[in-house]
């Protein structure tokens, strides 16, 4: 079947060996797809489609109403954010050891005058990088009691369309650094969502099914963290 038109929503139809109907809207501007099983017919695709308009405009207007954020400049009275919560900067000039500290709604940034860019941008993607290789250890050990599960080893790295993976033959998992900056419940919905490949390497039903069960309300922290116009 051809893409179809609803209104002035252009939607990609993309037909595979599936027993469910899915639809998807994606960044940048909010394109729309459904996936839907071989044998369905064209006429039961458009209905579908129909049905989920008003979930689609909704949708959209969340991505096209983004705003475009600029670069980070690292200077003081940017706003930063550190486990859901805005913190004004505030750049320090010191001789001693380049750091971040957080005081209240601040968040200190100790560097050297006559620093670059690049180079405070560096000094605060290590004390992200820090501060969930605190928090992620925590959350493993906790999860590997419950699910009975063993996590070699993990990894936090910048990733531009995941916000974490697994490799489920070593036994490794790696987060997104952005997680650093969500709210905590985010890197543990990821860090659950990661370790469950360790039980179920596919997202197919048995994978929701231990999700459901593990942390029942992931879809809608899923939701929140594709409210806040990050990853998909």
């Amino acid at each position: 079947m051809k893409n179809i038109r609803i209104e002035d929503i252009e939607i990609q139809v993309i037909k595979k060996s599936i027993k469910n109907m899915y639809i998807s809207v994606h960044k940048p501007d909010g394109w729309v797809r459904i996936t839907a099983p071989k044998k369905m017919k064209d006429e039961d695709i458009w209905k579908f489609a129909v049905s989920k308009l008003g979930w689609i405009k909704k949708q959209r207007a969340k991505y096209q109403n983004l705003e475009i954020q600029p670069q980070k400049e690292y200077v003081t009275g940017e706003k930063h954010y550190f486990q859901g919560r805005a913190y004004l900067l505030n750049v320090i000039y010191t001789n001693k050891k380049q750091k971040v500290e957080i005081h209240n709604n601040q968040m200190d940034l100790y560097i050297r005058e006559d620093s670059t860019r690049e180079q405070r941008e560096k000094v605060m993607i290590e004390w992200y990088r820090s501060k969930l290789k605190e928090e992620i250890p925590k959350l493993i050990d906790k999860w590997e009691q419950v699910m009975g599960v063993k996590v070699n080893s993990f990894g936090v790295k910048l990733m531009k369309t995941k916000w974490g993976t697994c490799n489920t033959a070593a036994k490794r998992i790696w987060i997104n650094l952005e997680l650093a900056k969500k709210n905590p419940k985010c890197l543990e919905y990821i860090v659950v969502h990661e370790m469950v490949h360790l039980l179920e390497r596919y997202h197919n039903k048995r994978f929701y099914a231990f999700m459901d069960q593990y942390l029942p309300d992931w879809k809608e922290i899923r939701e929140e963290l594709k409210s806040i116009g990050s990853l998909a």
